[in-house]
Parts: C-alpha cells; structure tokens; sequence
C-alpha cells in the first residue's frame, strides 16, 4: 500500500496548498511546485539545489544589474527624502557588490553594506557587523524576497535591525503562468524559490504589525501610515521627474568618505 505523503503548508499563511507544476530546475531536477488557495504564494515543495544554483552568487542572466540599482536608487533616495529622514542610518540588505549602497551614500543617505554570500566591491569600508546591535531605520532588499527558502524567517531576521524594509520583487501574475511563461522562474539558474502575490505580501506585513505599500513591484513594510497613492506617485515619478531636483548633490557623501577611508587608517566599516 503507497505510504500517503504529509500535505504542502504554506510558509505565508500555513494553510494546506495544492499541485500547480512540476519544473527542471537548472536543467536537471524536475521539482514539483505547490500554491496556496488562500494567498497565492507558490515554492517549490522541496528546496536541495542551492549549494549549486549558488556557485555564482550573482547569475549571468541578470544583464540588467546596473540599470536596476541606478533605477532603484533614485526611487529610494525620493522615498526617504519623503518619509525618512537624511541622517537616519540605512542597510542595502543582500546588498550584492555594493552597488546600491554606494549611489545611496553619494546621493547623501547613510547607507551600509551587507551580503552573506558576495563580495562587497563598491562599498568598502561601509560593511554592516551582524553581531553588531545597530539599528536602521529602513532596510532595502531588492531582488531578494524571491530567494528566501523561509520568507518569515528572513523577513523577521531583517526586522531585528530594521524598522522597515523597502523591497522589489516581482508579483505573480494571476493566473499562475505555466512554467515556460513567465520568464521570473528563473528555473535555468535555480536561485528563485518562493513567488508572492499582493495578498501573500499583505499577509506578511500583518504577521509583522506592519502596513503594506505596492507600486510597479516596489514594494513597502513601514511602521507608520502613509498615502497610498503618494508612495505610488513617487515611485512612478521619482526617476525621471522628482529625483533630479532633490538636492542630494549638496548632500553627498561621496567626498567625505574619501576623506575618512584615505585619513583614518583604523577605519573598517563601524556605523556612525
């Protein structure tokens, strides 16, 4: 008699998901992937092949890694000039070669560094101590979400430092694409595993105490209320229109952080 498998749980929302497809993951595992019913999220039922997916931390197919961050941060300095505040300290969380955390810290926002599994390339010297206890006031985690194993326990590990996070990863479109249609899989280089929708991600940030904010897939954990259609409008006018009139030249740190790496020798990255 065949031994009855125990049911896929959501790891947003716990409840018993169903079959949507199986998929070759890296060309070579063919892995089943479930949904949930109730919030959409869709992973994969089993996770094995990210030791390999990983040998490249940063795949070859992401061609679009420097127009991002520069999109991305032109969104996020018209943001915190909005919301937060210039001399709070921020983290690029899974922050890859530093990119982010470079054109943050020269748009004037004290931004830092951190990445478990890549060299940081253009920030030295700005790196983030885990060990450390210092608070931030927002982390961004861009193209990030989709790679957690454990969302909820990802998303918690952030909030111990961070107070909110700013965060992009694209919506699973409804309904669920078949695995040759939509090309965020990502399954040639198998480092995407968790899928969100708008509900999933509202789930989220309710499990968190938090409000959640959504525009063009850049999306908002924050602690306090804000306007909705303002977080929208900013994120949609913000690279072309708002950016380039926010004073972040006056600002700049780019000079002062010269400065202090060239002139203090025991300079290793402690947050101001």
């Amino acid at each position: 008699m065949e031994q009855m498998k125990d049911p896929v749980l959501c790891k947003i929302c716990n409840s018993e998901t169903t079959f949507a497809f199986s998929a070759s993951i890296l060309n070579k595992y063919e892995v089943p992937f479930s949904q949930c019913p109730h919030c959409d999220f869709l992973a994969p039922d089993e996770i094995f092949w990210l030791e390999e997916a990983y040998q490249e931390p940063i795949n070859r197919e992401d061609t679009g890694l420097i127009s991002r961050n520069i999109h991305l941060a032109k969104i996020t300095a018209t943001l915190l000039y909005f919301f937060f505040k210039r001399s709070d300290n921020y983290l690029d969380y899974a922050g890859g070669y530093g990119i982010l955390t470079r054109l943050m810290r020269d748009s004037g926002f004290h931004f830092y560094w951190y990445d478990a599994y890549t060299e940081n390339l253009f920030a030295r010297g700005f790196e983030f101590d885990p060990e450390s206890d210092q608070k931030f006031a927002l982390a961004t985690a861009f193209e990030c979400f989709e790679h957690f194993m454990d969302p909820l326990q990802e998303i918690e590990k952030i909030l111990q430092t961070c107070g909110n996070i700013l965060f992009s990863t694209v919506l699973l479109p409804s309904p669920t694409p078949a695995p040759q249609n939509w090309w965020y899989y990502g399954f040639r280089h198998g480092q995407h595993v968790a899928f969100y929708s708008a509900k999933s991600l509202s789930l989220v940030a309710r499990k968190f105490k938090l409000n959640f904010y959504s525009f063009q897939n850049v999306h908002l954990f924050a602690t306090r209320k804000i306007s909705s259609l303002l977080y929208a409008t900013l994120v949609k006018l913000g690279p072309k229109i708002i950016f380039p009139i926010l004073p972040v030249k006056k600002y700049s740190l780019t000079v002062w952080d010269h400065n202090k790496l060239s002139n203090g020798s025991d300079w290793g990255g402690t947050v101001l």
